[in-house]
């Protein structure tokens, strides 16, 4: 093996690892504002803490030498004990022990944070950190020891080239069984009196942006997850044509799939298609041909709306990113289509059932994935059951409310000098207070008076004005025109009884509590405060409810700070 290829190897590892960022960014975006530095923190203990263990023991276990008939490898302390020796020994194949250490550690923290996403905002942390290690401990390298490692499954002829079933099926049985165990959070869905689920509530993602950025983060890594592993360059091709074409099928068929169902294209999930696309290929990267890769492409475009949304709306398991969908779904799928779809010319020589009618292949990837998924479920339910039972699994309900960023790491805010958007406390049930106005801003314009405050002077008049944001320059020209030269903007929200228009996040029903509206205050004197309504009047009216309102109240008196003039002359800016 050339150092040109071990180069290779380890800068693909370096992609794989930055893949961590993409998952961050995508939980984060997909998930509420409040909770943000806590998913920051799990994504990146994930890799911290899964390093220790991997390095103590896991790797051993994994890429040791082989025993007990192919389950588990012998483990050893080489890496701390005979450093010189390890860093030059074979690790897998052709590739040194050092070299396939850092590949399959980052590998390993993949396959652990792809959960942090099904059990976002209502997990404790110290309960997340040891699930964490649980799994780069325990789980992940045994059955990757059976898959990578030497073990029974590859021994056997089991095909899986970057971790469908390794990875991505064991993260996203995890992120399942966990999401399960943990419940559902406060307000996802209503029930009735006999606890049946009546409702179900869209909870959309406080920053769709940083999701996208986190799916082209992803994207960029999977050419190295996907890829660093090939020693040709033919071979490197193949695998990048068929992970560039899976996920741009799958994305361009959920477009299409969401678009008819709903009525508009989900950007959600859209995002979410690319990642399972991305996910569907992986087995048979280097198996499939291009007519493979969109056959996938197309599966799994479909695949992940339909698991996402009958886990939602009829299974009722709150996955707030889509992980069990994505992750699981296509995990299982990736790994089934290299038994139906592997092209013979392809460069991992596969006989596919369709290219070749031969069933062996199919018969070993449905043996391999079903063995792993037992494993895998069977170790994430004891873990998950132990942890519940002993250091608890759930954040208490008052945490959950105000946001694990404050509650668990003392962080007020992710986005210290940033407004948040107000939150619907009433989904929480009747114990939480909620605030609401007395009169709905989105009906005909009206104009209210409240009690004078007269000081025999110069009357003062102070007007404000809730409009539509669409229609704010015309109302600002409006008031340019009457001689006003100062008002107080303000981006708000609000709703009248018209609630919005019916709209869909991820297939379900968003109740639109909030619209978005522009609040202009102003203070006038000289100015005819019936020539400010009227002009505000012509500007806002389309003839249609949420046009807006005109408030008008009486003024006691006004200062200018800096001068200290008060009353009239306070209002006038001559400098």
């Amino acid at each position: 093996m050339t150092m040109t290829v071990e180069f290779w190897f380890l800068i693909g590892a370096a992609l794989v690892f930055w893949m961590q960022a993409g998952f961050a960014m995508v939980e984060a975006g997909f998930t509420r504002a409040k909770n943000a530095g806590n998913i920051i923190m799990k994504n990146l203990m994930d890799f911290c803490i899964g390093t220790v263990v991997f390095a103590l023991l896991g790797y051993t276990i994994m890429m040791g030498e082989d025993t007990l008939f192919g389950l588990i490898g012998i483990p050893n302390m080489d890496l701390f004990g005979h450093f010189k020796e390890f860093i030059a020994s074979p690790g897998n194949g052709d590739f040194t022990a050092a070299s396939t250490f850092v590949f399959n550690l980052v590998f390993c923290a993949t396959t652990a944070t792809i959960v942090s996403g099904a059990m976002a905002e209502r997990t404790k942390f110290s309960a997340y950190c040891i699930y964490s290690g649980v799994i780069s401990l325990f789980i992940y390298p045994i059955e990757a020891h059976w898959i990578w490692g030497g073990g029974w499954l590859s021994q056997l002829g089991f095909h899986d080239y970057a971790g469908s079933c390794a990875i991505h099926m064991v993260g996203g049985i995890a992120a399942l069984i966990g999401a399960a165990v943990l419940g559902p959070r406060l307000g996802k869905y209503e029930r009735d009196e006999n606890g049946k689920v009546v409702k179900v509530n869209a909870f959309p993602g406080h920053n769709i942006v940083i999701g996208a950025l986190g799916v082209f983060i992803l994207w960029l890594g999977w050419y190295g997850f996907n890829g660093a592993a090939a020693t040709t360059v033919s071979e490197l091709a193949s695998i990048f044509l068929t992970t560039t074409i899976a996920p741009a099928v799958a994305t361009c068929v959920t477009m299409a799939f969401t678009w008819i169902k709903n009525g508009k294209p989900d950007v959600s999930m859209c995002l979410n298609a690319s990642l399972a696309g991305l996910v569907g290929i992986t087995a048979g990267c280097d198996a499939l041909d291009a007519i493979g890769a969109t056959v996938v492409g197309v599966v799994s475009g479909i695949l992940v709306v339909v698991v996402v949304e009958v886990l939602d709306m009829k299974l009722h398991i709150d996955d707030p990113v889509g992980a069990v969908g994505v992750h699981m779904a296509n995990g299982i799928w990736g790994t089934i289509a290299v038994g139906l779809l592997a092209n013979p010319d392809a460069p991992a020589g596969l006989n596919g059932l369709f290219y070749t009618g031969d069933f062996k292949q199919l018969g070993l990837q449905f043996l391999g994935f079903g063995s792993v998924a037992i494993y895998a479920a069977i170790m994430m339910i004891l873990t998950f059951v132990i942890i519940k039972k002993t250091v608890g699994l759930r954040a208490s309900a008052e945490d959950e409310i105000m946001g694990l960023d404050i509650t668990e790491h003392g962080l007020p805010s992710a986005y210290a000098g940033f407004a948040a958007a107000a939150e619907d406390y009433s989904v929480y049930g009747e114990d939480v207070a909620v605030v609401a106005g007395e009169t709905p801003v989105a009906e005909a314009v009206e104009v209210r008076s409240v009690p004078s405050f007269d000081n025999g002077e110069q009357r003062f008049t102070k007007i404000e004005i809730i409009c539509k944001e669409a229609r704010f320059e015309k109302l600002k020209r409006a008031m340019a025109q009457l001689g006003i030269t100062g008002m107080t903007v303000t981006h708000v929200m609000g709703y009248g009884s018209q609630k919005g228009k019916p709209e869909y996040y991820r297939g379900v029903l968003v109740d639109t509590n909030l619209l978005p509206k522009i609040q202009v205050e102003m203070v006038v004197s000289a100015i005819p405060v019936r020539d400010v309504i009227e002009a505000a009047k012509r500007a806002l009216y389309t003839g249609h409810i949420g046009d807006g309102k005109i408030f008008v109240y009486n003024v006691d008196n006004v200062v200018k700070v800096r001068t200290g003039e008060e009353g009239y002359d306070a209002l006038q800016d001559v400098e």
